[in-house]
């Protein structure tokens, strides 16, 4: 059964061996001492071609027809394993194979592949461009298990919210679901309240289309149980505590918690990982009406605590609090949220490094070296108990938005930490979820982030 998509599109890969042109990646080293056929290395020094990083260089075939290309990847390539995607995006319409590189065979395909996605659903369709051959020595399965997840991610992200409110990603939520066979139930509307998800409810309330929790049930019963909860706010206007038009540009991507889980829900049920797996998003729309939530509301959240709500566009955390607190009561062996939760965390890490929280000490380090193992970067920030007093408010048990503004990725953390207490392994993912620039295996636009080093965590840790 081929991967889930989303968005149906054009395979970036070919299989026609012995039929494709040939790339020949390569460092200014290789020009230097000719460590590459004869043919290529002459129209390259004739052509003054320096191998430079992400320089492509057309070979002619000597009867004058297109004969190859040549590849360069600078003098480090490690610093970007995946600067093959680069060649997605210039290499002319055909079938090509890499016929030299100093990389890993599943790097040059996972990179062509990543760097190969386009997001036209708004636009005319251009060609399809170039294909690549996979290398045999690559896993194929996995790698377009992979990209599958990533591309999910980034068609929910980029979809504005026109077409991509609560209940378009309800839709995709049930697709995904039923693609692998998968059981899901749903809480919406004022069912939240009957069922204690009132945070829920009064983050959605305001919006046109109705609140609502998603979860997904999937795989072996007695096999571990692993949980992603995902935030779900399709649009955050911030509320009636109201967001500058600059600040809203971005915000159909306040999804981008939901549509990470999502890809990574995607990895695991293709691979048919021996977990139990439960996914949660909570699905609003933090919308300004006459019943929106306001500054100075207390409500007592799932869990029993109650929450002052100190600024109502500090609103992901209060729905990831309920959903935290309802996966926590069926004491998973691994929790794990992801969010598009603080602008702090970007003031740390930049975009393009996410943080992650957690106590585990074992879970800390074996995600860690997934990410450096898959160059899929994260970074561990500290669950700092001496910011815990932050969150403390006179009236309720807590504030949603800590006065100072200083830690906010620190804060925001502890404070959904306070709803995972039966759970002995949980993690918080604070992910961007957009990349600002192209990159070589990422357009601008929506971004999966942090979801191939969990998904490989995953697999071995079930082994």
């Amino acid at each position: 059964m081929a991967p889930f998509q989303f968005i149906k599109r054009h395979s970036p890969f070919n299989s026609k061996l012995g039929k494709t042109l040939p790339v020949f990646a390569v460092t200014p080293a290789h020009i230097e001492i000719g460590a590459i056929e004869a043919t290529a290395l002459e129209w390259a020094r004739k052509s003054g071609f320096k191998a430079d990083n992400g320089s492509v260089l057309l070979v002619p075939s000597a009867d004058g027809a297109l004969g190859g290309a040549l590849f360069g990847l600078g003098k480090n390539p490690a610093v970007n394993p995946f600067m093959t995607g680069h060649l997605a995006r210039t290499l002319p319409e055909g079938e090509w194979h890499v016929e030299t590189a100093p990389l890993t065979a599943n790097r040059i395909a996972l990179g062509f592949g990543l760097g190969s996605y386009r997001f036209e659903t708004y636009l005319k369709p251009k060609p399809h461009g170039a294909t690549l051959l996979i290398p045999k020595d690559a896993n194929a399965t996995d790698i377009k298990r992979q990209i599958a997840g990533v591309f999910l991610a980034r068609d929910l992200i980029n979809t504005p919210t026109n077409d991509m409110g609560p209940n378009a990603l309800e839709k995709v939520f049930r697709d995904l679901a039923e693609h692998y066979e998968a059981k899901v139930s749903v809480i919406s509307g004022d069912d939240l309240l009957k069922k204690n998800f009132p945070l829920i409810h009064a983050v959605g309330r305001a919006a046109a289309e109705a609140p609502r929790l998603l979860e997904m049930r999937w795989g072996e019963k007695g096999a571990p149980k692993v949980t992603l909860v995902g935030k779900g706010v399709c649009f955050d206007t911030g509320g009636l505590d109201i967001k500058p038009s600059s600040s809203m540009l971005l915000m159909k991507k306040d999804m981008g918690g939901a549509a990470n889980v999502l890809g990574l829900a995607l990895m695991i049920m293709d691979a048919h990982l021996k977990v139990d797996l439960r996914v949660l998003v909570p699905v609003v729309e933090n919308s300004i009406a006459g019943n929106a939530f306001r500054p100075g509301d207390i409500y007592r959240s799932r869990k029993g605590l109650t929450v002052q709500i100190d600024n109502t566009d500090a609103e992901g955390r209060l729905i990831l609090a309920d959903a935290l607190a309802y996966a926590d009561e069926d004491k998973p062996d691994l929790l794990i949220d992801m969010a598009t939760l603080t602008g702090a965390a970007r003031v740390a890490l930049g975009p393009d490094l996410p943080p992650f929280f957690t106590d585990d000490e074992d879970l800390a380090h074996e995600l860690a070296d997934s990410a450096l193992e898959n160059d899929d970067p994260l970074w561990r920030l500290p669950l700092y108990a001496g910011y815990e007093t932050d969150l403390s408010t006179k009236i309720a048990d807590l504030t949603n938005a800590p006065s100072g503004g200083m830690a906010g990725a620190i804060t925001a953390a502890l404070f959904l930490k306070r709803f995972v207490t039966e759970t002995d392994s949980w993690v918080h993912f604070d992910i961007f979820g957009w990349s600002p620039k192209d990159r070589p295996h990422a357009p601008l636009g929506g971004e999966a982030q942090a979801i191939r080093a969990i998904y490989h965590h995953i697999r071995k840790r079930v082994k």
